[in-house]
């Protein structure tokens, strides 16, 4: 089988392609990424002279590479978009053109060569939880409260809509916050690592009593491995890390993994329309596909903070974007 994923250099999609090449040896797989400030070639060096996967620099919003590339693979798997939050804020066009448009694109090319597609989506669509709801479940409204969550919303909806009007072969998930190796830097856990290791504070949104289910980026592409292979067509899933955690205590935790105390906490002012509390039931995932997250928070978080350790040089190098030139030289790139 041949798979096409999209935002395959970014954190979630690089992490997917090395989990299926090493689970599917038979398969081969194509990363289709535009290369932004998140998209690293770095994060495939592994992989990167195995002749089952090959790179192709492209657009999701240049519609005409999209269906060029389409039509020669069997399977097409989504993770590119527009992700962070506070950037959403900032700038809602780039997430509307990327995010929706660009899934429009890849849509359209899906359906005109009748390939397999599935969504990934995020828990942000919908909405936030007061403490004592129940968690989210594939039935919970929609009811996203940020441009980035929006635009998100969006294009579930739009793959949704493709489904009942054109009858393309989809799925969805929607998973939790995830965590790992390679994640980019300007996001929560691995600020607070490269802050910390470079001895400086951390810094907590509000009261850091914001809620978070945590899911290890492995068990995430575990779960996608699921869906793709045996989930139903035409439903969404929702996977969950089982693992609700305030975002006080996850710095806590760094803390004391990373011999600090707690004089390294500061408190900056709250973002716009932070959602107080996310979690996930997974009870549809476990029953129908069998899969449930396997990696416990603390034994993750702590793999994920000597990761961080041992490659320090990575996270200078994605943080000034030095690595971007160097990889598209030694590496044949459309």
């Amino acid at each position: 089988m041949k798979l096409m994923v999209t935002g395959g250099a970014g954190f979630i999609g690089s992490n997917f392609i090395r989990y299926w090449l090493l689970k599917h040896p038979n398969d081969s797989i194509v990363n289709f990424d535009v290369l932004t400030y998140a998209g690293n070639l770095e994060n495939l060096i592994d992989v990167m002279h195995d002749s089952r996967y090959t790179f192709v620099k492209g657009d999701v919003c240049d519609r005409d590479m999209v269906f060029e590339i389409v039509k020669d693979v069997d399977v097409v798997v989504h993770f590119a978009a527009e992700t962070h939050v506070d950037r959403s804020i900032m700038d809602p066009n780039v997430f509307i053109k990327t995010n929706v448009i660009g899934t429009q694109h890849i849509l359209d090319a899906v359906k005109e060569y009748q390939k397999r597609f599935h969504h990934i989506s995020t828990d942000e669509v919908f909405g936030a939880l007061k403490f004592g709801d129940a968690p989210f479940t594939e039935h919970t409204p929609y009811d996203p409260r940020s441009p980035y969550s929006a635009s998100k919303a969006a294009s579930d909806h739009m793959v949704r809509a493709y489904y009942h009007t054109f009858g393309i072969q989809m799925t969805i998930s929607n998973c939790s916050n995830n965590y790992g190796p390679y994640m980019f830097p300007e996001k929560f856990i691995p600020l607070c690592i490269s802050n910390l290791m470079e001895d400086k504070k951390v810094p907590v949104y509000g009261d850091g009593l914001y809620v978070r289910d945590w899911i290890h980026v492995d068990d995430h592409s575990r779960g996608v491995e699921f869906i793709v292979n045996n989930g139903t067509i035409g439903e969404t899933y929702c996977l969950g890390g089982n693992c609700e955690m305030a975002n006080i205590d996850v710095v806590k935790l760094l803390l004391q993994y990373m011999h600090k105390d707690e004089s390294y906490i500061e408190y900056v002012k709250d973002r716009p329309g932070h959602d107080r509390r996310y979690a996930i039931d997974f009870t549809k995932a476990k029953n129908e596909l069998g899969w449930e997250p396997q990696i416990k928070f603390e034994e993750g978080l702590k793999k994920m903070v000597q990761w961080y350790l041992d490659n320090q040089e990575w996270v200078e190098r994605s943080r000034s974007g030095t690595y971007q030139e160097y990889y598209e030289k030694q590496y044949v790139i459309r």
